[in-house]
């Protein structure tokens, strides 16, 4: 995802796609305001019709309300650079995210997708499926880590059912060596782990903060699961038989 105005031929490079069709698509798109050009030079982007269409979403969908919401809160409490993680596909993504405030930036772009075995999150966003639907969701070479360890499945899967079972995930981050990540699941009723609250700190200050920083993740996350219809004691009990 380049997150910036492009040609459409550009466009069509990037996705391997014919020219031709690019360029009918893009003109359909500008004509109903879903692109707009950006500048003299031909290049296009997000148009405010879009713009309309995500305000109106985010006023109906709670989800995300309630996360900014969260966000926001446990920025302020911690002082650490806190997200809302989702499933884009067979890939993760930061969907929302508030910086903490400290004079350094640690952060990820919102919106890249990133392999799920090299995320926190991605252990509990698939706790809900099966070994075998793992298996299937995850693209083999996604399971080779940016250090260039080969990470085995069964061993990805085994840390999914502990992330389950214990409600949390953390580690030491296998995209920036230098920071811890704390991932919390947001449950939907039924039981799926539908997002993720998360936390990234200096390594060292994560270690340090582990358990309050936990804490403070739990409680957002429960609060929005119940509101979504998750009983988190009742419910993550009958899951776990």
């Amino acid at each position: 995802m380049k997150r910036q105005p492009m040609r459409p031929n550009e466009i069509a490079s990037e996705i391997g796609a014919p020219r031709s069709s690019v360029y009918e698509l893009v003109n359909l798109l500008l004509r109903h305001g879903m692109l707009d050009y950006q500048g003299n030079d031909g290049r296009v982007y997000l148009g405010r019709r879009l713009y309309f269409l995500g305000t109106a979403y985010a006023e109906q969908f709670d989800l995300m309300r309630e996360c900014d919401r969260m966000l926001v809160r446990l920025a302020e409490e911690t002082r650490e650079t806190a997200q809302m993680c989702l499933l884009e596909g067979r890939k993760y993504t930061v969907a929302m995210m508030r910086e903490g405030v400290r004079p350094f930036r640690i952060s990820s772009n919102v919106g890249e997708l990133v392999a799920i075995p090299w995320t926190a999150s991605g252990r509990l966003l698939v706790s809900h499926l099966t070994d075998q639907e793992i298996i299937d969701l995850i693209p083999p070479e996604d399971f080779s880590l940016p250090n260039g360890r080969q990470m085995e499945p069964s061993e990805f899967i085994a840390q999914v059912r502990q992330a389950g079972r214990d409600g949390f995930f953390t580690f030491n981050s296998e995209v920036e060596n230098f920071t811890h990540c704390f991932a919390v699941p947001i449950y939907q009723a039924g039981g799926a782990c539908i997002a993720t609250l998360c936390l990234v700190a200096p390594r060292e200050d994560g270690l340090r903060n582990r358990n309050t920083y936990l804490q403070s993740l739990m409680a957002a996350a429960n609060e929005i699961s119940e509101k979504l219809g998750f009983h988190v004691e009742r419910d993550k009990s009958m899951a776990l038989r």
